[in-house]
């Protein structure tokens, strides 16, 4: 997948999740079924994954290197990345410290959307000075897939939100 394609997904993936949550009503909201997050939980959670990208994002390029180190292998397919995800989380990999999310009343519902599209905004215009090659040869840490070409961190961050809005809808649907 090229750059332009990756930044297409990226801006629909959460913006068919912020879609999502705007309809929500209070009850809806608030909702949990069997211990999981609520949709409040899943915004949270997904602002709080999309940081530390920004961050790193924002690093000079030298620094990252040398703090994160050089690819030296092939960036992995979006669905090799995905069923790699996949296969962490069937083997019991959950969200870590600070990745747990906090709850949040209904009123908070509108600001937490505006931060996820300001964080998206963000990471969109980081990506911007980025070129083609350099998804391939950035490495980034991950909490559970440890560290990744930025291309990798890419797909991982649409198939995040992807994820998480069909978490909440099956959340909705019980």
């Amino acid at each position: 997948m090229i750059k332009q394609e990756i930044l297409r997904l990226l801006e629909k993936s959460y913006a068919s999740f912020s879609d999502e949550i705007e309809v929500l009503n209070e009850i809806e909201f608030r909702q949990v079924a069997h211990g999981k997050w609520n949709a409040s939980q899943h915004a949270d959670h997904l602002n709080r994954s999309l940081l530390p990208l920004i961050i790193a994002l924002k690093l000079p390029l030298l620094l990252t290197r040398m703090i994160f180190g050089k690819a030296r292998r092939v960036s992995l397919s979006n669905e090799e990345l995905v069923a790699r995800y996949q296969a962490k989380i069937a083997s019991g990999s959950k969200a870590v410290h600070p990745f747990i999310p906090s709850k949040f009343a209904f009123k908070s519902k509108e600001s937490l959307l505006k931060k996820l599209d300001s964080n998206i905004k963000s990471l969109l215009q980081q990506l911007q000075k980025f070129q083609e090659e350099q998804f391939d040869e950035i490495m980034l840490p991950h909490p559970i897939l440890e560290k990744i070409t930025l291309r990798e961190m890419l797909y991982f961050t649409i198939y995040h939100a992807e994820h998480h809005r069909n978490l909440l809808l099956k959340n909705l649907e019980n």
